[in-house]
């Protein structure tokens, strides 16, 4: 009798890596022994991302407040800073889009992080879906007031202003007004006739899969017109994120 051929053993094809979505962190807004253990627990995420992800979105507001002199930047969250640094000199692509409370983000990122920084939503396809990115401010149908005040606060004009402030007292400043800014997000009423689910809706009625915001520090994922809105909720208190992966896209929470 013949001997049977022998194929040697071969190991499992890697499985595809993941994309990430992360939002509304705040770093810097709690007391100091919740800022540790918060740090702790983003740091563990961005681990995982670093093992797993291929491409990592994070949909504003990293920071409760971010202000860039020509030579300085806030202090503070090098260990996040650091290894996001790292995930980017591995090969995972890092992309932040500015929320409502560190959109003034300029060069820091892109030139010392290699990280790309957008100011406009973004409109992507990943794993064979169509995606809509928005940080989600300003889309309240009552927030007529904020879309003024942030198309004040984002022109040249008044960041030159800001600049001639001593970093200090800029920071102050910023710090009270993102207090202020987060308390009347957090008492807006935001019901299923609210604009960010109807904007989600108009979205998807364009051919978009699914719609990912932030801002709103509550977790959801609901039906929106013909697909999906997903809101990525926060990590002062939620722990939230979404992985789209080749089988599906999901709204997580970090354990």
């Amino acid at each position: 009798m013949n001997s049977p051929a022998v194929i040697p053993n071969q190991p499992p094809a890697p499985r595809p890596k993941s994309v990430f979505f992360l939002s509304d962190v705040h770093l810097g807004v709690q007391s100091p022994e919740e800022e540790r253990a918060k740090v702790r627990r983003v740091l563990a995420f961005l681990d995982h991302v670093l093992r797993n992800g291929e491409e990592l979105f994070i949909l504003g507001d990293l920071f409760d407040y971010w202000f860039e002199y020509r030579y300085v930047v806030p202090r503070g969250h090098h260990h996040v800073l650091s290894r996001l640094a790292q995930l980017v000199e591995n090969g995972v692509t890092v992309r932040y889009l500015v929320g409502n409370h560190d959109f003034w983000l300029k060069d820091f990122f892109p030139d010392e992080l290699g990280i790309p920084v957008y100011t406009e939503p973004l409109a992507v396809e990943r794993r064979g879906r169509r995606l809509y990115l928005h940080h989600g401010d300003g889309l309240a149908l009552n927030d007529t007031g904020y879309r003024i005040l942030k198309a004040v606060l984002r022109n040249r004009v008044s960041m030159f202003l800001f600049s001639l402030l001593h970093p200090t007292v800029a920071s102050w400043l910023a710090r009270s007004s993102s207090k202020k800014s987060r308390q009347y997000t957090g008492n807006k009423d935001y019901g299923e006739t609210d604009g960010m689910i109807r904007f989600a809706a108009e979205k998807t009625a364009e051919g978009y899969d699914a719609v990912l915001m932030g801002h709103r520090h509550v977790p959801a994922d609901m039906p929106a017109g013909t697909g999906r809105y997903i809101n990525l909720g926060d990590w002062m208190q939620h722990n939230t994120y979404a992985e789209l992966t080749d089988d599906a896209l999901e709204l997580k929470t970090w354990i």
